[in-house]
């Protein structure tokens, strides 16, 4: 592969390096949604523990991945590590601002993975991105490292950015049969054109981030 040319694919090398220098847990951290107008914003974080397997065949960042794709492997991405994933409100993103309400998500998702009895106090968490939005929110402090393109770089982010995208899509094609005359089944809430417009017919409803709409 030539040196300018930056794979796709996602792998477990940086996470096979912190188990060889002792840590038990890598958990993976993406957020989705955090554009949009409406709906909320989703903060999945996926846990792999040392002497996990190879990760399913097809796995990447979900927004490389189709629809179909990503419904297709949410399931496997499921059944390897342990998943969870965390979500902040319109109300609460017009309120307290789209930053805190990511760190808000996040935790609420780490509180997921330790009910289910992962030790995240003891694990590194990788954190996609170059802002660390995670530790203003923390009672305690996390061993937390950012890395820009860790989606489509960590196989532990990836798996997070699948389970976020996938659940919040569920989430938005349950809010259109609700409110459908914002085309929320196909755009999720994203400002399209055809989600503008039923904005202008119709107004706001109680999922929009009201200080987002312009």
């Amino acid at each position: 592969m030539p040196s300018s040319a930056v794979s796709k694919d996602p792998t477990l090398d940086v996470e096979l390096d912190w188990f060889s220098r002792g840590t038990q847990v890598v958990i993976g951290l993406d957020e989705v949604g955090r554009g949009a107008i409406a709906g909320p914003v989703a903060v999945g974080a996926h846990a792999v523990a040392a002497g996990i397997g190879e990760f399913p065949v097809g796995l990447r960042d979900s927004k490389l991945l189709s629809e179909k794709k990503r419904e297709a492997i949410a399931p496997l991405v499921a059944q390897w590590g342990t998943g969870a994933v965390g979500f902040a409100t319109a109300a609460e993103i017009d309120e307290r601002g789209i930053t805190a309400m990511l760190g808000e998500s996040a935790r609420r998702a780490l509180l997921e993975l330790h009910a289910a009895g992962v030790a995240v106090d003891r694990a590194l968490i990788i954190l996609d991105g170059s802002h660390d939005w995670l530790s203003p929110v923390l009672r305690a402090p996390l061993n937390i490292v950012t890395r820009v393109g860790a989606d489509r770089q960590r196989a532990s982010v990836a798996a997070a950015s699948v389970g976020a995208k996938v659940a919040r899509d569920a989430l938005m094609r349950e809010a259109h049969e609700a409110h459908p005359h914002y085309a929320w089944a196909s755009n999720k809430g994203y400002g399209a054109a055809a989600h503008y417009a039923g904005i202008a017919e119709h107004g706001l409803t109680d999922l929009h981030r009201k200080t987002w709409v312009k």
